[in-house]
């Protein structure tokens, strides 16, 4: 309930600062009928008040959802419990504001739908099929890939299978490893340098930002072709813009990243691929190894540049059961 007293003023004007909401949504419930003012319901959003006390109820936020739509996605494997997908670099993750279609949600729900029925009951809605905003339906998502890095993402399929991804993602019981192309050829071994916000420019992270986290990635050099390298980077912790940051603070920026380096006519987007995932699975408990096949786009900008692509790089897609943990 908002209650408050206002004289020579608009109630629509008033409501609207009063509510913290839009002055569209305010005459929205003015004409529904959900005002009062002096008691007596005041449809008309012009109402100038005269020191009357006004009374709204808002009406609950109707929870969004995210439209199913029919997109191609290049699936490395499922079974009733996960789906494992190369993303193509140009694709985000989940809805984000002002973005609602194209995402990798939409193409799963488009897809695969969700069985909340499969596994072990869990509490309705954890999956996040409705929520209070579009960029809040996650269904399945228990880690994410920037929208222009491609590779290997794991999807759970329901509740007991996303709580125990989640779980293993958080108690960094997973295996990540990318590859990226460099301009400058970094320091190799395990680089432990927090990452927090850019103090200025709020949308980029930076080493030793504001509220920084510790942030761990290893690197080796796999290839050098002149002034730039191939680059393996596994994650021991899994920050915003790790790989990125990370590798700005080595002085070896990706390539391609404007964000973090420099544009290039050589590919368009930051050369970073989510190589290969190895992960336990929810259910059985059997270890299992992905790889998502470089794309088309870096191996043609690592040829430009000179590069050879090191013979034991494993490039087809590859799944295995393995009989002792990699952990």
């Amino acid at each position: 309930m908002v209650r408050f007293s206002a004289s020579g003023v608009r109630l629509d004007q008033a409501l609207a600062f009063e509510a913290n909401t839009s002055r569209a949504k305010a005459q929205e419930w003015i004409e529904a009928g959900l005002v009062r003012v002096g008691g007596q319901v005041v449809t008309k959003p012009a109402y100038k008040l005269r020191g009357e006390t006004v009374e709204v109820e808002p009406p609950p936020p109707q929870p969004a959802s995210v439209a199913a739509e029919d997109i191609p996605l290049h699936v490395l494997y499922e079974d009733p419990d996960l789906i494992v997908i190369n993303k193509p670099a140009g694709m985000i993750t989940h809805p984000a504001p002002g973005v609602y279609s194209g995402t990798l949600v939409n193409a799963i729900l488009g897809r695969f739908g969700l069985d909340l029925s499969l596994g072990e009951p869990e509490e309705e809605g954890e999956l996040r099929l409705q929520a209070p905003r579009p960029e809040l339906v996650r269904p399945g998502i228990v880690h994410r890939l920037d929208k222009d890095t491609s590779g290997v993402i794991v999807v759970a399929r329901h509740e007991a299978a996303h709580r125990r991804l989640a779980e293993a993602f958080a108690g960094r019981n997973v295996y990540k490893r990318y590859l990226a192309l460099t301009v400058g050829i970094p320091r190799e071994g395990i680089l432990s340098a927090p990452i927090g916000r850019h103090p200025v420019d709020r949308t980029r992270m930076h080493v030793g930002g504001v509220a920084a986290r510790h942030a761990q990635t290893e690197f080796e050099v796999l290839a050098v072709a002149g002034s730039h390298a191939l680059v393996s980077a596994i994650l021991h912790t899994g920050r915003t813009h790790q790989i990125r940051v990370h590798l700005k603070h080595l002085h070896a920026p990706i390539l391609g990243d404007e964000v973090y380096g420099k544009g290039s006519d050589l590919i368009a987007r930051q050369a970073l691929h989510a190589y290969e995932l190895r992960l336990q699975h929810p259910r059985s408990g059997k270890y299992l190894h992905f790889v998502a096949p470089i794309p088309a786009d870096i191996e043609r900008a690592w040829v430009r540049l000179g590069g050879v692509w090191p013979k034991d790089l494993m490039t087809e897609v590859a799944e295995t059961n393995l009989a002792e943990p990699f952990l």
